[in-house]
């Protein structure tokens, strides 16, 4: 016996925007010149995306979801949007819904009831508010008052497999728990005003979305947790940031991070696989966080994997944007629908830099 994942759902707000909408709705908060309203709609086509979901949008009367509800034109250049308390204000206001949404639907994806959960952890780095998220989940989804509760905060894109690791460490220690893990951003809060490539680069790709995974010991379902790694890389602590600010949440995204990324990558991960009895040939699939094209493009050259096998994060990337945290878990529904074949290894990167890594059997 072994932990696996014996239910996955997936959530994001009911409307949503194509892409390039999204860069005719930015220029009115980030292009202070004539030259840059040009450019940003090409910036906005690299990014891989072609739709995106947000709770800040309002649908139109079409049926489709192109109007901004939420973000100001910009008044001048100094103008940097609402700050922070209202988008913690609209954070409280929808993440508990999305966070519910997800978590129905992997309960019933799974053969537990909401009252056999034990554990719950939730996964966020988009907002704080307590009572958060996790009485939320206890509330609406009938889960007991007793149930034990870990958050797993500001930890950025590889939250979820961080969370999956506590939910394993859980289990192991008493065999009997069933967990309920759920990762929930909110990443339009933060839409940043204003002509910085950072800037740019963030709100071409950031989208809203929920994750939810039930897990426990059994015997019956092939998805199991076999090992996780963790790895920080030296000297590059100022290379990606997720800050708190007056106006948001602030990202520094370096452009050299792919480079890093192409070099450091395959060293460590064919070590790490070596250590659990495996090797990169005997992969049959993977599960890479689409934190955008060139980070994507990066994992490829390193790992010398095919498109078909980088397909599930770049289809993912398409239909819904990075999501930070619950975009794994998107992807892993996705090779699950689809009965991808076995082992598996989940990739994130974050904040650090850091590379998480589960190994999937």
């Amino acid at each position: 016996m072994s932990f696996q994942i014996q239910g996955i759902g997936t959530a994001t707000p009911r409307c949503f925007v194509e892409q390039d909408d999204a860069a005719l709705m930015a220029t009115q908060f980030n292009a202070a010149e004539e030259s840059h309203m040009r450019l940003l709609p090409a910036l906005y086509r690299r990014s891989g995306v072609k739709v995106r979901h947000s709770v800040l949008l309002e649908s139109s009367t079409d049926g489709s979801s192109a109007q901004q509800s939420f973000y100001p034109p910009a008044h001048g250049p100094e103008d940097r949007g609402p700050t922070t308390q209202l988008r913690m204000n609209a954070y409280a206001k929808h993440a508990g819904d999305l966070a519910c949404s997800a978590a129905q639907r992997a309960l019933l994806t799974s053969t537990l009831d909401a009252s056999q959960i034990s554990q719950l952890i939730t996964v966020t780095c988009s907002g704080f508010h307590s009572p958060g998220i996790d009485l939320a989940l206890i509330k609406r989804l009938g889960l007991s008052a007793e149930v034990g509760r870990t958050q797993i905060g500001f930890m950025g894109c590889h939250g979820a497999i961080n969370g999956l690791r506590v939910a394993q460490a859980m289990c192991d220690a008493q065999r009997d728990s069933h967990v309920l893990m759920v990762a929930v951003e909110l990443c339009s809060l933060h839409h940043q005003y204003g002509w910085e490539a950072d800037r740019i680069v963030s709100n071409s790709l950031f989208a809203d979305g929920a994750a939810a995974v039930v897990g426990g010991y059994g015997e019956s379902e092939p998805w199991r947790v076999f090992a996780n790694g963790s790895k920080v890389l030296d000297d590059t602590e100022l290379l990606m940031t997720w800050r708190i600010a007056d106006n948001g949440f602030e990202m520094t995204l370096s452009p050299t991070v792919p480079d890093i990324i192409r070099r450091e990558l395959s060293v460590w991960l064919d070590g790490w696989l070596s250590r659990n009895g495996m090797s990169r040939a005997s992969i049959a699939s993977w599960a890479i966080h689409p934190g955008g094209p060139r980070i994507l493009t990066a994992c490829q050259r390193a790992l010398a994997l095919t498109d078909a096998q980088l397909a599930p994060s770049t289809e993912t990337l398409r239909d819904y944007g990075n999501m930070s945290s619950p975009t794994v878990v998107f992807i892993l529904e996705r090779l699950r629908k689809a009965n991808a074949a076995l082992p598996c290894v989940v990739l994130a990167f974050g904040p650090g830099l850091a590379i998480e890594a589960l190994l999937l059997k």
